[in-house]
């Protein structure tokens, strides 16, 4: 995986972007896909960066100092997130929840098959129809670099013949 610092033609936010090689940043960019997370506006370029430059292998790295635990004291109390900040975040997630179960209900599963039935519906070999399964990182990745349109189910989903 490459990690691109990207930036938002629109409005100049800049995030980082994962792909499995820069062909695979471009063919997403064609289809439309690559989009500035801060305001969704689909003119994203690669922003310049730095190299990441690593040591030979033959160089010795001194063990850096093990971190100290933060002690939470009256003057210096745990970071948190406001609470207005706490409500967004749990009403966001609730909102993320409940369309995944939406989409989900019209959906069927096809557990470890996941990769060989996408894969047969973009190829023309079965039916088009929505699905979800289980697919390893590696099969994932295979699909997304054919082409093969597929999205991570957010919130983790229990197979049907392990719900109780």
């Amino acid at each position: 995986m490459i990690v691109f610092d990207l930036e938002c033609v629109g409005a100049g936010h800049r995030f980082e972007g994962w792909f499995a090689s820069s062909e695979d940043f471009a063919r997403q960019q064609e289809r439309g896909l690559v989009s500035c997370p801060h305001c969704g506006h689909l003119q994203v370029i690669k922003a310049p960066m730095a190299p990441r430059l690593t040591r030979k292998g033959n160089q010795i790295t001194p063990t850096p100092p093990a971190p100290q635990p933060m002690q939470a004291t009256p003057s210096m109390p745990p970071p948190s997130m406001p609470p207005e900040v706490q409500a967004k975040l749990a009403e966001a997630f609730k909102v993320v929840a409940e369309a995944q179960a939406e989409v989900l209900k019209s959906s069927r599963w096809v557990g470890k098959d996941f990769a060989r039935d996408a894969r047969a519906m973009h190829y023309g070999d079965a039916e088009p129809a929505p699905i979800h399964g289980q697919a390893s990182a590696e099969e994932a990745k295979a699909l997304v670099e054919e082409g093969v349109e597929i999205a991570p189910i957010l919130f983790p989903v229990a197979p049907p013949d392990e719900i109780h």
